[in-house]
């Protein structure tokens, strides 16, 4: 399921981007409450991208969303600020929920994974 389908009746989605460097500028330029990004992403990572974010003062939350489900990437993920890391088999049940937590201030993790990094 595309991301803009799930979010779109209740989140208003202002951009796409197809690589890390291009969601740098569009987030330092729109300024989004959320950011949900992929770690792996061409050009920049998400991670990358999400740590020159917090570098430049971006006050966005950003969640990862992601096929990576090892417990490694979802500790390099939060050490970047993020307040979400929910795995693509979930996207359907977690991302509302995690893009609601962190407008809230709360730090999301798809369940299975926040048993693992007890979280």
């Amino acid at each position: 399921m595309a991301v803009e389908t799930l979010l779109g009746p209740t989140c208003q989605v202002i951009g796409s981007m197809p690589d890390g460097r291009s969601l740098f500028e569009a987030a330092m330029r729109l300024k989004p409450d959320v950011i949900v990004t992929d770690i792996s992403m061409p050009v920049l990572s998400g991670i990358e991208a999400a740590n020159r974010l917090n570098e430049s003062g971006c006050k966005s939350k950003i969640i990862f969303l992601t096929v990576h489900s090892d417990s490694d990437f979802v500790r390099t993920c939060l050490a970047t600020g993020a307040f979400g890391y929910v795995v693509k088999s979930r996207i359907t049940t977690d991302l509302i929920p995690a893009i609601q937590d962190a407008l809230a201030g709360r730090i999301f993790i798809s369940p299975p994974l926040a048993h693992e990094n007890n979280v």
